[in-house]
């Protein structure tokens, strides 16, 4: 029987991507369901095309019937999708905090989840893996740096790891004076070096805000201290992660930067299929690796994955939900590129964590954070102050 597939986000970066990827291997999977945040004629096509069960548009209301497809809508229609579908793998590649509630649902009813949506982790990692445990989840990393840890750790003993190297670009300012940050544009910081993928996540890969909610999602995932967990930049994004063992040994995973790749390994695990479109790595045409340390001055985004970590709680909930109201103020003109992260910061040092009990307590943090960052990006103009470095050494 074919794998019955979920594809959430599907007209986004990831959901294109994994429709070309299902495209190639009809014969093995199922497209049962489909949503969409607001893009209806993108949704109506892939609809047409691949006849799921159920497809969702979460802000709208579309019109017409398309073959048996039973159809949704609003944040509740996602999870209608899913109970009329009944997906084997749930792909979820919904961007930020509205990706949590689906993946709650994944975990709860023993489903596998192929993980785009870090932020589902960094909101509620200790709540979300416990449902996994309960119910024998399987939770596959999409992201192609936590993809490469699950592939280096495949068969290995977590106690004789030292560390994770978490590999970063550096995003599109790698190399620009710093003294020029203030007057960085939207459209500058949407110019990824070698990655394509939507605003949120390439805003965060400029200010290594994702990278930070990388070092989150990596200690709820591989259950590694912080300690364990480093970030490296490397410019060429040709090595995805690295892990470090106790005898020194390490182990990369390699290939050329395209998203199909993790996307693909995900939902063909435990098999490796085949990618005939894919451009095959060649070594000699990138003889020259580089990696160099993390400028914190550069990246202040970083320190707060660990100050999270140290604070617990909520403390995930409330940075995400601060950068998403950040980087939206942003992208709109009303705040600059350093104010992303100074707001970031205030909003989580403005209360004292709280617990994540359940779903309900999650979304009730990420509302009052919401809140918060909104009055902290209103008079947010000041470049970030240089703070103490709170990052674990190697």
């Amino acid at each position: 029987m074919r794998r019955r597939i979920a594809v959430l986000g599907s007209t986004g970066s990831i959901g294109v991507q994994a429709l070309q990827i299902l495209a190639d291997h009809e014969d093995r999977f199922e497209v049962v369901a489909l949503t969409a945040n607001r893009s209806e004629a993108a949704l109506v096509g892939q609809v047409e095309r691949w006849q799921p069960a159920a497809a969702c548009l979460v802000q709208g209301r579309p019109t017409g019937q398309i073959g048996n497809t039973a159809w949704f809508e609003g944040p509740e229609g996602v999870l209608a999708a899913l109970d009329a579908s009944r997906p084997d793998v749930v792909l979820n590649g919904i961007t930020g905090a509205a990706g949590l509630a689906a993946s709650a649902w994944t975990l709860r009813n023993g489903t596998t989840l192929a993980l785009a949506n870090k932020e589902s982790l960094v909101i509620a990692g200790e709540h979300l893996m416990g449902l996994a445990a309960e119910s024998g989840a399987r939770i596959l990393p999409v992201d192609s740096e936590h993809c490469a840890v699950f592939q280096c750790l495949n068969g290995e003993k977590l106690g004789e790891v030292r560390r994770i190297w978490l590999t970063g670009s550096g995003g599109p300012f790698r190399t620009r004076d710093l003294d020029t940050f203030r007057s960085i544009t939207p459209a500058e910081a949407l110019r990824h070096p070698t990655w394509d993928m939507g605003p949120r996540i390439t805003v965060g890969s400029a200010t290594m805000m994702n990278k930070a909610f990388e070092i989150l999602e990596a200690h709820w995932l591989f259950g590694l201290e912080p300690e364990r967990i480093q970030v490296v930049i490397h410019p060429q994004s040709i090595v995805h992660s690295m892990v470090e063992f106790v005898d020194g040994s390490i182990l990369a995973q390699l290939g050329v930067p395209d998203m199909r790749v993790p996307i693909l390994y995900c939902l063909g695990w435990p098999d490796r299929l085949p990618f005939p479109a894919f451009e095959p790595f060649d070594p000699l045409r990138f003889a020259n690796l580089n990696f160099e340390p993390v400028d914190l001055a550069r990246y202040p985004a970083i320190d707060l994955a660990y100050d999270v970590l140290a604070r617990g709680g909520d403390s995930g909930a409330v940075l995400n939900a601060a950068d998403e109201v950040a980087t939206e103020q942003f992208l709109q003109g009303s705040i600059g590129f350093t104010d992303i992260v100074t707001c970031a910061r205030q909003t989580l040092e403005a209360a004292p964590p709280g617990p994540i009990r359940d779903l309900e307590s999650a979304v009730a943090a990420d509302r009052a954070a919401r809140e918060r960052a909104r009055n902290f990006a209103a008079s947010c103009t000041a470049p970030l102050a240089s703070t103490p470095s709170s990052r674990p050494g190697p």
